[in-house]
């Protein structure tokens, strides 16, 4: 069985250590393809149901997650599986929050923090991370 993504389908992020990550915004229809084995969704409100094992973490739009410590230990649980299973993050349109997590991502894959951002432009959305502060909270992300 394939457990990753396809490298060159859209909103799939490349991390540099070569793990996939799905990233997409909730307010879209689920693309074609396979379901993920596990997602991260960051939302305001805890999302809809869905049949794939998940985490919310609690993320008003435009701003920081609430917790930052549930959101940090999500992240790793998310990285550590992207190694062998289909891992995606999402947010409402799937660029604010998520490009954010996912510049956080790369951070922790190896990417240095003040370029992390660009990296994910680049890689995955140009208008990934949304906000100053989604922006500087990239940059001292640990």
């Amino acid at each position: 069985m394939n457990t990753t993504w396809d490298p060159t389908a859209h909103g799939v992020l490349r991390l540099p250590s070569g793990r996939l990550v799905r990233g997409r915004g909730l307010r879209s229809p689920l693309p074609p393809g396979p379901k993920p084995d596990f997602a991260l969704y960051l939302r305001g409100r805890r999302p809809a149901p869905v049949a794939w094992e998940h985490q919310w973490i609690r993320w008003p739009d435009f701003w920081l997650p609430t917790d930052r410590q549930a959101f940090t230990n999500a992240l790793h649980t998310l990285l550590a599986r992207a190694g062998n299973e289909r891992v995606e993050v999402a947010c409402g349109g799937g660029l604010g929050r998520t490009g954010t997590a996912l510049a956080c991502l790369a951070a922790l894959d190896g990417v240095p923090r003040a370029e992390a951002v660009t990296y994910v432009r680049e890689h995955y959305a140009h208008r990934a991370v949304e906000t100053p502060w989604q922006r500087r909270f990239v940059t001292r992300f640990e």
